[in-house]
């Protein structure tokens, strides 16, 4: 949870909002005197942040990979 105060909060509006986007945060309060008033979250879920590598580990490529071609050709309509 981050805290800020209304005068930051007005002129980093721009930032917080980043902030939230980005998943650096997932909630910001926002304090009067120092005392907790407002919430700032997202509305929907955060955007994924990566998705390079979701799915590793998840498949493997056999040793002897090039002994499929025949098979992948004729599949495709092509020969063998």
């Amino acid at each position: 949870m981050f805290q800020i105060n209304v005068l930051q909060a007005k002129t980093e509006l721009s930032k917080l909002l980043a902030m939230l986007e980005n998943g650096e945060e997932e909630e910001i309060v926002i304090a009067r005197n120092g005392n907790p008033v407002a919430r700032l979250s997202l509305v929907g879920s955060p955007k994924p942040k990566k998705r390079i590598g979701a799915a590793k580990g998840k498949f493997s490529c056999p040793n002897d990979i090039e002994s499929y071609t025949d098979a992948i050709n004729m599949l495709l309509g092509g020969k063998a």
